[in-house]
């Protein structure tokens, strides 16, 4: 499929045909990394992985916490 890269503001930029998109199987807002390789640019999945701290503490339950640990008396000038 050929298309025209155009002006974006101050960028270049390239519309995406919404068939090539769900051909590939990407969504809109997904990330994505761009590589340049031999002249060419690839657009891939981004590998980043985001958390969120919601589904991070809901997952916290007594099977995955662990006791107090004790590193012994104060040496220096550590805040008790």
């Amino acid at each position: 499929m050929e298309t025209v890269i155009r002006k974006w503001g101050n960028s270049p930029a390239l519309r995406l045909p919404t068939a090539v998109l769900k051909e590939a199987g990407y969504q809109l807002e997904q990330k994505v990394d761009l590589v340049v390789s031999r002249g060419r640019i690839i657009i891939q999945p981004s590998r980043k992985i985001e958390y969120d701290l919601d589904d991070l503490v809901n997952g916290i339950h007594a099977g995955n916490t662990h006791d107090e640990v004790n590193f012994g008396r104060p040496v220096g000038n550590e805040a008790l």
